[in-house]
Formats: structure tokens, C-alpha cells, sequence
């Protein structure tokens, strides 16, 4: 059809993953537990860190970050896909569509370049120990967060803005359970190829260099960590990096099969399935990895736990002893 003949669409019908009611039931519970696991477990580490001195640091400051960015991940896309896995009508608006896609892809770029910062922050701290406070003083973590964060807002609003000024001629049916960019590049009738390489150039630029930088960061950790003589602190530095490497390969290992590869071998049927995990699943194990793996977490939680309980036993003894002494009183009264 002539594009000049195209009628912009108000709205989008998600396929999601299936058209049979009984899967779409059985799919709504399991991602509900996921998504109420998510807030739960980013939610709980966000405040964790901000209740406790003793996780005010660097390492944690980014963790912290990467919390906020998988609960936002995952809030932008798990509640319209719950809605959808039960009701008739699976539709997004434009606008709610072209906001779904914006926060997804700046949440993770984000995240990559956040993680590629954790990494970086390990390198200092076991390759230049003297030199840790300083190089990772507040003002340089701030700095690379907020630079983050800003070059991810500019990168997302490229990848809008070229999307949605596709025209979109025929069905407005998208084969996935949210609105990415390469199933709206599939349904477009407009020539994409400058959307192509934008996202091949963009996506690629931030994953491949976040990666690098990974990868050189920790093979100069490895090579530090095998010249250390003592084997606590060898062990110690390996179990300190392995949360953060368990997290890199899951994340990046979906990312670069979905998004880096040339588009005539996408298949959205195989994409749903990368995409669920990286959009819906990694946000709910991330919490997990780093605080079932890392006993500053754990012991962080259980001091807090029991400060909680240890000043509500205090607050109940006290009423307890004030309700006794106004109860003394009274009967003291009534005597005389």
C-alpha cells in the first residue's frame, strides 16, 4: 500500500505468547508471583542499602541503581502483559505503546552501563586498592550514574521518535507481549533500514563497549586475584566478583541475541521467549544473586530485622509498663 495512502493507527493489538485461555491462566499466575517477587526483592535492596551505613558504598550505590532500574524495567511491561494474559482485547494505545518502548530501551542501555560501572568499581577496589577512595570518591559515582542515565534518555528518544515515524499500513497486530523495536520494524510497510542501523549502531556502541569493558576489567581482576599468595583473600575477592559475573552473563547473553544480529534472521517467536527472560525474569533473580551470594548483604539484613524487632519488643514493654502504672494509680485511687 502507498504510504501516503496509510492511516495512522490509535492503537496496537499484542499477541502475547498464546491464544488458548487455560496457558494465558496458568502464565497470569506464574508471572504474577514473578512481578510481585520483583518489587518485593528490588524494592527491599533499595532500602536496605539506604538503611544501613555500612552498604554506603560505591559497590552498593550502583547496586542500588541497578535495583531501581530492573523494578522500572519490569513495572513498565509485566503489568500491561499481566492485563493482557486476561482480557479479550489485547490492546495498547499509541502513545502507551511509544512510552513502553522508551522506558524499556533506556532501562537497558542503563543497566548495561551500570553494570559496566560495577565492574569498573571492582577493578579499583582489588587491582588499586590505595587508590579506591579517591577514584571512586561520591562525586565520580554520582557523576557516572547521572551521565548514565542522561545518555540513555537521548539514545531512547532516537530509537522513539524513528519508530513512530514509521507509517504502519496494514495490520496493527504486534507478534510480541510488548511493544519492541523489532516487531514494530516487521509491521511497518515503510523502508527500515535506517531504523536498522540505528539500532545496530546504538545498541551496539553501548553493549559491545559496556562489555569490553567488562571483560577487561575482570581479566585484570583475574590476573590480580591469581598473584595473591593467601587463599582467604583469594577465595574472598573471587566470591565477591562472582554475583556481579553471574548477572553480566545472563543479561548480556540475551541482549546480544536479540538485538545484534542482521534482521533477516529474527524470529519473534524465539524473541518472545529471550525477551521474557531479560525484561520479566532477570529483574526477580538480580535481588537474589547478589544478596543470597554476599554476606554483607545477608548480615545487613538480619542486623536490620533484628533492630526492628528489638524496638518493637521495647515499644510493647513500654506501653505494657505504662498501662501497669496508670492501672497501679487507678486501684490506688479507688482504695483511698
Amino acid at each position: 500500500m502507498p504510504e501516503e495512502n496509510c492511516t495512522a493507527p490509535t492503537e496496537f493489538i499484542l499477541l502475547g505468547f498464546t491464544d488458548r485461555p487455560a496457558v494465558e491462566l496458568l502464565l497470569f499466575g506464574l508471572f504474577l508471583f514473578v512481578y510481585a517477587t520483583t518489587l518485593v526483592g528490588n524494592i527491599g535492596l533499595v532500602v536496605l542499602v539506604q538503611l544501613n551505613a555500612c552498604l554506603h558504598t560505591p559497590m552498593y550505590y550502583f547496586l542500588s541503581n541497578l535495583s531501581f532500574l530492573d523494578l522500572s524495567c519490569s513495572s513498565a511491561i509485566a503489568p500491561k502483559m499481566l492485563v493482557n494474559l486476561l482480557a479479550q482485547q489485547k490492546t495498547i494505545s499509541l502513545i502507551g505503546c511509544a512510552t513502553q518502548l522508551f522506558l524499556f530501551a533506556a532501562c537497558a542501555d542503563a543497566e548495561c552501563l551500570i553494570l559496566a560501572a560495577m565492574a569498573y568499581d571492582r577493578y579499583v577496589a582489588i587491582c588499586h586498592p590505595l587508590l579506591y577512595t579517591v577514584t571512586m570518591s561520591r562525586r565520580v559515582c554520582t557523576s557516572m550514574v547521572a551521565g548514565a542515565y542522561l545518555s540513555v534518555v537521548l539514545t531512547s528518544l532516537v530509537h522513539t521518535s524513528f519508530t513512530f515515524t514509521l507509517s504502519f499500513c496494514g495490520s496493527n497486530m504486534i507478534n510480541h507481549f510488548f511493544c519492541d523495536i523489532p516487531p514494530l520494524l516487521e509491521l511497518s510497510c515503510s523502508n527500515t533500514h535506517i531504523n536498522e542501523v540505528l539500532l545496530f549502531t546504538l545498541c551496539g556502541f553501548i553493549q559491545i563497549s559496556t562489555f569490553l569493558t567488562i571483560v577487561v576489567s575482570y581479566a585484570c581482576i583475574l590476573s590480580t586475584v591469581l598473584r595473591i599468595h593467601v587463599a582467604d583473600s583469594r577465595h574472598k575477592a573471587f566470591y565477591t566478583c562472582t554475583s556481579h559475573l553471574t548477572a553480566v552473563g545472563l543479561f548480556y547473553g540475551s541482549l546480544l541475541l536479540t538485538y545484534l544480529r542482521p534482521s533477516s534472521s529474527y524470529s519473534l517467536d524465539t524473541d518472545k521467549v529471550i525477551s521474557m527472560f531479560y525484561t520479566v525474569v532477570f529483574p526477580m533473580l538480580n535481588p537474589l544473586i547478589y544478596s543470597l551470594r554476599n554476606k554483607e548483604v545477608k548480615d545487613a539484613l538480619w542486623r536490620t530485622v533484628e533492630r526492628r524487632v528489638f524496638s518493637r519488643c521495647l515499644r510493647s514493654e513500654k506501653t505494657w509498663c505504662v498501662s501497669g502504672a496508670i492501672h497501679d494509680e487507678n486501684t490506688s485511687d479507688g482504695i483511698h
